[in-house]
């Protein structure tokens, strides 16, 4: 959603705060991408499980220098659910078949939608590409892929106003009928066609 062409959809009081929280994925995101061994992974969520627990309980406690951090403090403070999206990324990161990394990729995707002020159910296929990107081994993201072009399409009723999901949602679509191949122009076009007109 950092994406400014999402962002832009995003109400202006809730900007900083999904920029805030979309940041966290991303930096989940890559830690998952960049983990060689599963024990340094979980010592590094651990420690952003430790943070989420300080921004809900006692955010003035949070350490300093951290960017991102300062981020969340700024938007998040006091407010819980940021535990559960560590806990999805650390189950992708121990995940060693398919249903366990199909539900650690939906979870992930769930908890991040309904973070968003959205439906979890609605984050399906959003998950599900977002699982195929993290995964290192080609046919198991072809079989993620797989997965999330198979599953069916949430209606723009399941979205609400929520104009930014719809739009992720609809870009995972793409992304997954192509395969995971790219097509950047059709993906922009796509989502100013949404972002403008809402379908």
């Amino acid at each position: 959603m950092r994406d400014p062409r999402v962002m832009v959809g995003v109400p202006q009081p809730r900007r900083a705060a999904m920029a805030a929280l979309w940041g966290l994925a991303a930096r989940l995101t890559k830690l998952l991408i960049d983990a060689r061994e599963p024990l340094i992974g979980q010592i590094k969520l651990a420690w952003w499980r430790d943070m989420a627990a300080i921004i809900a309980s006692d955010p003035d406690a949070l350490p300093k220098g951290e960017p991102l951090l300062a981020e969340l403090q700024a938007t998040w403070a006091g407010q819980g659910g940021l535990d559960a999206l560590v806990d999805a990324a650390e189950a992708m990161l121990l995940a060693d078949s398919d249903d366990e990394r199909r539900a650690a990729s939906q979870s992930f995707g769930g908890h991040l939608f309904a973070l968003s002020d959205g439906d979890a159910a609605s984050a399906k296929r959003w998950g599900l590409v977002w699982g195929a990107g993290v995964v290192e081994a080609e046919p198991e993201a072809r079989r993620l892929l797989g997965d999330a072009k198979n599953s069916s399409a949430p209606s723009r009723r399941d979205f609400g106003a929520n104009r930014p999901l719809l739009m992720l949602d609809r870009w995972a679509a793409a992304i997954a009928g192509h395969d995971g191949e790219r097509h950047l122009r059709g993906e922009g076009l796509l989502l100013l066609r949404i972002g403008l007109f809402g379908r």
